[in-house]
C-alpha cells in the first residue's frame, strides 16, 4: 500500500518540498528494519538524498552501512537515488516486514 496517494503533480510538489530530515527518516527505517524488512540498497539511496540535502548524520550512516555493502548493491542503490532524483518514483511505499 502506498505510504500517501497524490495526483503526480502533487506528488512532484511534496518531493520538492521534503526536508533532508524526511529523507534521513527513511534511510533510518530502512537500514534498522522498522516496520519493513531491514534493506540496505534503500537505507543507502535514501541516505544519500538526505545528504545531498544537507544531512551529515546521512552521510556518516550512508558510509556505515556501504561498508557492509558489496560494490554492485552500492552502485545498485546509488543509480535509484540518482533515478528518484531525476524523475522521480512512485509514491514511496514501505515494503511489509516478513
Amino acid at each position: 500500500m502506498a505510504f500517501w496517494d497524490k495526483t503526480a503533480e502533487q506528488d512532484g510538489a511534496e518531493r520538492g518540498s521534503m526536508t533532508a530530515d524526511a529523507f534521513f527518516a527513511l534511510g533510518m527505517t530502512y537500514a534498522t528494519g522498522q516496520s519493513v524488512p531491514v534493506d540496505f540498497i534503500t537505507a543507502h539511496k535514501w541516505f544519500n538524498i538526505a545528504a545531498l540535502k544537507g544531512s551529515t548524520e546521512a552521510v556518516r550512516l550512508r558510509r556505515e552501512i556501504a561498508a557492509e555493502m558489496s560494490e554492485d548493491d552500492i552502485a545498485a542503490a546509488q543509480r535509484a537515488a540518482r533515478d528518484w532524483l531525476r524523475a522521480g518514483e512512485p509514491p514511496v511505499e514501505l515494503k511489509a516486514a516478513a
